[in-house]
Order: structure tokens, then C-alpha cells, then sequence
């Protein structure tokens, strides 16, 4: 108490930094827990209820396939043999055929038995072929029960007795056979003559519920129309007793529900869904907390989470008032000196913390900008040194000489077209390198400009020189850093095109490199240069600064591309790419990727 009373500001900073840390925490943690306890919750139910549909369309689809074989009660040979009480060993044959073409035609895996029986007790089956009941039929309740309602299919249960047992002979365990039962009617009188009884074992529905579990002890069963259960997993021994103990009495009219049963024990979940074509239940049941697991691992780690990081909270919160003042107040009184203009002014940080990240954050930042001082001088003398080289390739004394030369000697053999056309490229020449002194002219004027220096030299040395050049039209209005092309050009004539024999080619292309980029080729089929001669340009390309003795010693413009490499550095900073190829004897290809600028 005595240290909170002495620092008051560190009181205060607590009591805020407790309640704003706390509070959220605190609402983040409840909201998170509610939501992701209905939303583990929402899911487990969600599955649960999808298993139990999942059972119940099974159930469904055995019965919906075994029920096309009550179609057999129109067919006339069955309709004559219930009808009659004399048949011949064809007529019967005949029936058991009809049977095995409706095998044969749906694919009936689950089927056990056929068998047909009319109101006299003759019948006829699969498995015995043609018998005589030994007692009165309409003695069965199931009989009596289609007899009052003829238009119903029954579908009976193993927990039932059979419809037929013992009446065809043949006695198969019953604690897998469900038998669907249905009247047979005279096509005219309507009136019952006899009836179909098909029996199917449950092989699929009993793996089913003994595979399918719900959490780690839960199980599904099933139960008739008035909630008796009729089917059980066989893997779970126990089942019989936790089924007796539930009531479905007060949710038997629902199609499917879910929810918590805790009349007896511990709390158990139930889910259940109605069969369609049976009417019959499928019940989930599960103990609560099982399918909650989840969720209450997800409450505990919300609780522990909360809590620790309240009382980290406040830890935090005595270091860093202890430590947070004093180097921020030193820190504001050197950023005051340094925006004053006194760079000096650098910390000393104390510590590892991020106030100490800081405080050497600003003396790099201090250094960056002496540094970047100082590259800003040196790059204003280099691009003026830049600038002065460029006037001094644009008026080349030896190249205006020549063409005055060249013009006068053509003037004195009388070719005056060649003369028309050597002013005029000069004239357009002259006129692009002079341009108002703009640094950036559009794309069409750069390759005008090169190619009327092409035109001028092509007349100088028409036995060994041609030209190309292919830009799109939609290119045309790109900005570009005046004097790029022309210095490469030359470089390309003196350097390559004019040591080797035969014609030479120059190809300029200009094409798109992407949305922002410009890809520029000049290429001759030149001399080229050995590797090594190529590994020592490329490597002072690759330089920031071309070194004044390399520039300086190169004649006859071949300064132009490190020339053009500086003033394009220069210009468009480290976005700019320069790139040269060269095979030696074979030629020599220049390409530079610009930023794509519009007018």
C-alpha cells in the first residue's frame, strides 16, 4: 500500500489497465464459452440425429425393395392358383418361375422366403413349393387383421410370431426375420382370396446398429408404432436394461425429437426419427456428458486461459510502469533535439525491452537519413556528371562531321534524293536529341529518334547495314527516359555490326512485359564478345555507380550503355532490369524492363 500511495500514477495505470484487461477478458471468455458450447453441442446432436436418419432410411429402402414383390398378387397364374383349388405341376412350376424372374429382375439379397397361402390353407413357397396348412388359417391374428382391412401391407417384427410358422414346413431361427404381409383380391369381386407374406432377414440393419455408436457407450435401437422395442445391438448386453427404463410414451406422436432424459441415473440423451414405411422408431441413446465432453474440455481451458491471463495482466502491468517512464521521457528529449535539425542526438539504450528496440530503431533511423543525406549529394553529382555525358553522345563531333560529309559528297555526285533523305533524318535526328530539354518523351518519339539515326548510317555504310524495328501501336503514348535507345544502337553499330563481314541486322522490339512493364530489345548480329569480355560488362552494369576512370575510357560512344544503365538506375530506381547476352562471332542482345508509364 505504502508503494502504490507513493507512485499514484502506477495506482492509477493498475486500476485501469486491471479493468480494461479484466472485463473483456472476462466477456470474451463467457461469449466464447456459450458459443462453442452450442456449437459442440449443436453438432453432437446434429450427428446423432443424422445416424438415426440414416438408420431409419435403411430401414426404409429394405422394405420399399422387398415391397415391389407384392406386385406378385396381380400376376393371374397366382390369382388362379388362390382362386382354385386344383392346379396341375405346371401351374405351379409356373409360380415358382414368376418368383425366380422377380429375383432375378430386383436383385433381392435380404429375401428369405416367398409364400403365397389362400383362405383354404393351401399355399405355395420358395423354400417348400406347394403345401397344405395343417390348421385354419384365418386362426392367425395377422390374417384376420388384413381380412378387415384388405388395402393395408403389415410389416411384422421378429419380437412377432410369424405369420407363417411352421405352415410351409420350414422352421428358421425368427430373432432376425421381419415379414411383410399383404391380401390378395379378385380382380373383379374385390373380395380376398388369399395372401403374400414375404420374409427378410435384417443382416444390414443388425451391423448397422452394432457398429454405429454414440459417443463411447451409446447405441441405437428400434421400437414399434407404441414404442416396444424390437430391436437390439447384440454388442451391447446392458441395453435391454437402460431401454426399459426409458419412457417414449409422451413423444411416440413426433416424427423424430431430441432430448434429455433424467427420470432415472444420470442424465442421458435421446434422439429418435420415424421409419416412413414402418411407422417404427429408431432411438439414440447416450449419456449426456459424453457427447458434452468436448464441451466442458473447451469450459475448463476458457476458465484457466481467462484467469492466467488476468494475472499476467498485472504483473505486466508493475514492470512496465517501472521501467516504461523514464527511457520514453529521454527518448522524446532526443527526437526534440533531432527534429531541430541536430542529428547527433542519439540514445543509449538501456536493456532488451521494446523501449530499448526503440531507442536503437531512432539511432539507425538517425544514421539512415545522414546516409541518405549524403547519397542524395553524391547522386546529384553523378546525374549531372550523367547529363553532361549524355549532351556529349547526343553532338558527337566525329558523327556530325561524317554525315556533313557524307551529305555534301552525295550533293557533289548529284544524288539528291539520298541527300533529301539523309537532311531530313538528321533534321529529325537533331530535333528528338533537342527536345525542349524534357527529360521524358513518349515511346514513338525515342524510336524515331533511333531510327533516324539508323536511316543516317545506313546511307554511311549501305553495304553492311540494315535495320528493324517493331513496337505496337497501342505502346505509343508510353513515357521513356529520353536518349535510351540511340546509345545502345551505337554501341551495336561501331562494336559490332562494323567488325564483322557481310551485312549486319539491328532489331529493336518493344512489347508489354506485363501491366506495369515494358520490355525493350536491341540486338545485332554483330561480332558479340567473348565470355570474359561479357562477365566484366555485366559485372560493371551491376554496380550502383559506373567508376569515372571505366566511363572515361571508352571511345567512340561505347560509354552509351553504362551510360544508359546509370541514367535508367538513376531514374526509376531498383525497378529498372538491364540484361545483356552476347554470343562470341554470333551477335549481342540488350534488354531493359522499364516501368509502363502513360502520358
Amino acid at each position: 500500500m505504502k508503494l502504490i500511495r507513493l507512485t499514484s500514477m502506477r495506482a492509477k495505470m493498475l486500476i485501469m489497465f486491471v479493468t480494461l484487461t479484466s472485463i473483456p477478458l472476462i466477456v470474451v471468455g463467457l461469449l466464447s464459452y456459450q458459443k462453442s458450447y452450442n456449437t459442440v453441442s449443436g453438432h453432437s446432436k446434429a450427428s446423432t440425429m443424422l445416424a438415426a436418419s440414416q438408420l431409419g432410411r435403411n430401414i426404409d429402402v429394405l422394405f420399399e425393395d422387398a415391397g415391389k414383390l407384392l406386385e406378385l398378387g396381380k400376376n393371374p397364374q397366382v390369382i388362379r392358383f388362390l382362386f382354385s383349388q386344383t392346379d396341375t405341376y405346371d401351374d405351379a412350376k409356373e409360380i415358382l418361375n414368376t418368383f425366380s424372374l422377380y429375383r432375378e429382375t430386383y436383385k433381392y439379397d435380404s429375401v428369405l422366403n416367398i409364400t403365397m397361402v389362400n383362405l383354404y390353407g393351401r399355399g405355395i413357397s420358395e423354400r417348400k413349393g406347394v403345401f397344405q396348412m395343417d390348421r385354419n388359417p384365418m386362426r392367425n391374428p395377422h390374417f384376420q387383421e388384413l381380412m378387415n382391412r384388405p388395402d393395408e401391407i403389415l410389416n411384422i417384427p421378429p419380437t412377432d410370431s410369424s405369420p407363417l410358422d411352421r405352415l410351409d414346413g420350414f422352421d428358421y431361427p425368427r430373432q432376425n426375420v421381419i415379414s411383410i404381409m399383404t391380401a390378395v383380391k379378385n380382380g373383379i369381386t374385390h373380395e380376398v382370396i388369399g395372401y403374400i407374406v414375404i420374409d427378410l432377414v435384417d443382416t444390414g440393419l443388425e451391423q448397422y446398429r452394432n457398429n454405429v455408436i454414440i459417443g463411447k457407450t451409446g447405441f441405437f435401437y428400434v421400437t414399434d408404432r407404441t414404442g416396444r422395442p424390437i430391436f437390439y445391438p447384440a454388442n451391447k448386453p446392458d441395453a435391454f436394461k437402460m431401454v426399459n427404463n426409458l419412457d417414449l410414451s409422451a413423444n411416440l406422436a413426433k416424427a423424430q425429437a431430441s432430448y434429455v432424459d433424467s427420470t432415472s441415473g444420470k442424465p442421458k440423451f435421446i434422439v429418435f426419427t420415424t421409419s416412413s414405411m414402418t411407422g417404427w422408431k429408431i432411438v439414440g441413446v447416450v449419456p449426456l456428458q459424453e457427447i458434452m465432453v468436448e464441451a466442458n474440455s473447451i469450459r475448463q481451458l476458457i476458465i484457466i486461459s481467462v484467469a492466467l491471463s488476468i494475472i499476467f495482466a498485472i504483473a505486466l502491468n508493475f514492470f512496465i510502469t517501472a521501467r516504461l517512464t523514464r527511457p520514453v521521457q529521454l527518448l522524446k528529449n532526443k527526437m526534440r533535439q533531432a527534429a531541430s535539425g541536430y542529428f547527433d542526438a542519439k540514445v543509449k539504450p538501456t536493456g532488451h525491452d521494446e523501449i530499448a528496440d526503440l531507442g536503437i530503431s531512432f539511432n539507425t533511423m538517425l544514421e539512415k537519413i545522414n546516409d541518405l543525406i549524403d547519397q542524395h549529394v553524391k547522386e546529384q553529382d553523378h546525374i549531372q556528371k550523367a547529363e553532361l555525358r549524355t549532351l556529349q553522345a547526343q553532338i558527337h563531333p566525329h558523327f556530325l562531321y561524317n554525315t556533313l560529309d557524307s551529305i555534301v559528297w552525295m550533293a557533289e555526285a548529284g544524288k539528291n534524293d539520298q541527300v533529301i533523305l539523309l537532311v531530313q533524318a538528321l533534321s529529325r535526328f537533331f530535333r528528338s536529341s533537342l527536345n525542349r530539354g524534357l527529360d521524358w518523351i513518349p515511346l514513338k518519339e525515342e524510336l524515331e529518334h533511333a531510327r533516324s539515326y539508323l536511316v543516317i548510317q545506313r546511307v554511311r555504310y549501305r553495304d553492311i547495314l540494315d535495320f528493324e524495328i517493331e513496337a505496337p501501336n497501342f505502346l505509343d503514348d508510353c513515357r521513356i527516359l529520353k536518349m535510351t535507345l540511340q546509345p545502345i544502337v551505337e554501341n551495336a553499330l561501331y562494336h559490332g555490326i562494323k567488325n564483322k563481314r557481310g551485312k549486319g541486322l539491328i532489331r529493336i522490339s518493344c512489347e508489354e512485359a506485363s501491366n506495369q512493364e515494358l520490355r525493350i530489345v536491341v540486338s545485332d548480329n554483330g561480332i558479340g564478345m567473348s565470355e570474359e569480355r561479357l562477365a566484366k560488362l555485366r559485372e560493371q552494369l551491376s554496380r550502383h555507380f559506373i567508376p569515372e576512370e571505366t566511363t572515361g575510357s571508352e571511345v567512340s560512344g561505347g560509354f552509351g550503355l553504362h551510360n544508359v544503365a546509370q541514367r535508367l538506375r538513376l531514374y526509376y530506381g531498383e525497378s529498372y532490369k538491364i540484361e545483356v547476352d552476347s554470343v562470341d562471332r554470333e551477335g549481342t542482345t540488350v534488354t531493359f524492363r522499364i516501368p509502363k508509364q502513360r502520358r
